[in-house]
């Protein structure tokens, strides 16, 4: 299944008209918001579509490789699939899918500390090429304990979600009274009702439940109760000091994810970590938060040669990706797009997204005249 292509899908927008089509709303809703009036997650879109590039046609040309080297190992796209918690609620199995689909095609997947698989269940489909997005704990046992089942694991880049001090304020989810799993409310059962293949998909896969986190909850715990145990425990504010007994834990690739200021790439540096996640969290924090290409292009410039510099947050196709990697990021992750391609496509949608993008990029960079990954900051329209 490895050039699996669904021609009837070449584009992002047409995986996510389907997948629509085949989600409960509730759940879609929690994949595509972003918080408060959402225009954050607007200006994140408007902002990486303003990025330019210009070709250079009459030099010589002998074709591209978007291979990119990181941490040791060479992958074979400049993009990776990002954490999305719940995962599981919006598409049955749909971690491992995913994570079987980045393994086959050679790129990173992040598995999200609120996922629906367990660790040790990624790490088995993945082959041990996963990586591990942590939130911090704030119970001392529980991130020491969560810490020793990652290194069990052999998860190799550890990456630490900075950017969620508190639960994002997000309308659509209140409305959907979303929790996990869903409550059964009469709408979120009309609503599941009316998407008989999700509900058959689901039904044999179990209801999801965070599967990491499952043994440091409270047996029996109300659905009303969860939101406040993953704020006091789980989720709490990742400040410097918080991220140097993780930096001096942890012996692999650190990754600080959900930077978006000068200051804080500074100190990402300053402790040691070896990459930085430049992104707003899909605009999903702070409606009027700035969008992360601006800022990558002015860090990027000054600190490239000290640290890994990734981007997220508002990538939708393959013309985004570069023009991320040309205003400075070393590699690019995206979350929605790749649950849009299984929620429309199963089993299929995460090696049809993956090689939709790759497509994609192979054309962008030879119409450019671009041979390397690296090369594409000579082709920013500045």
């Amino acid at each position: 299944m490895s050039n699996y292509f669904n021609h009837i899908y070449p584009d992002v927008a047409d995986l996510k008209k389907k997948a629509k089509q085949r989600i409960p709303r509730f759940a879609f809703d929690y994949l595509e918001g972003g918080c408060m009036q959402e225009h954050g997650v607007k200006r994140n879109r408007d902002d990486i579509n303003s990025v330019q590039l210009r070709s250079e046609l009459l030099k010589p040309f002998t074709g591209s490789s978007q291979t990119v080297e990181l941490f040791g190992h060479t992958y074979a796209a400049p993009f990776g699939i990002a954490p999305v918690g719940l995962q599981g609620l919006m598409w049955p199995k749909a971690p491992e899918i995913l994570a079987k689909a980045a393994a086959e095609k050679n790129i990173p997947y992040v598995l999200s500390t609120v996922s629906s698989s367990s660790l040790e269940r990624i790490a088995e489909v993945s082959e041990g090429h996963a990586w591990f997005q942590l939130y911090n704990p704030t119970d001392e046992k529980i991130r020491l304990d969560l810490l020793s089942r990652i290194k069990a694991a052999h998860y190799p880049v550890l990456v630490v979600t900075v950017d969620v001090p508190t639960f994002g304020y997000r309308p659509r989810d209140i409305r959907n009274g979303l929790a996990m799993p869903p409550k059964m409310t009469l709408s979120n059962i009309l609503q599941m009702l009316a998407r008989p293949r999700w509900l058959y998909e689901t039904a044999l896969a179990g209801k999801p439940e965070m599967e990491t986190l499952k043994p440091y909850m409270p047996k029996n715990m109300p659905t009303d109760e969860l939101a406040a145990f993953m704020n006091k425990t789980v989720m709490g504010r990742v400040d410097l000091e918080g991220l140097k007994p993780i930096r001096d834990l942890w012996q692999g690739p650190l990754i600080i994810k959900g930077l978006i200021n000068e200051s804080d790439v500074q100190a990402a540096i300053a402790l040691g970590a070896d990459g930085v996640v430049m992104s707003n969290h899909g605009a999903r924090q702070l409606d009027a938060g700035e969008s992360p290409v601006k800022p990558l292009q002015t860090v990027a410039a000054k600190y490239s040669k000290d640290i890994k510099i990734f981007m997220d947050s508002g990538l939708r196709s393959g013309t985004n990706i570069v023009s991320a990697l040309a205003s400075g990021a070393d590699f690019t992750f995206l979350g929605r797009p790749f649950v849009y391609g299984v929620g429309a496509l199963g089993d299929k949608g995460g090696i049809h997204t993956i090689n939709a993008l790759m497509m994609q990029i192979t054309q962008i960079m030879n119409q450019l005249g671009c041979a390397t990954v690296s090369e594409l900051p000579d082709f920013l329209v500045k």
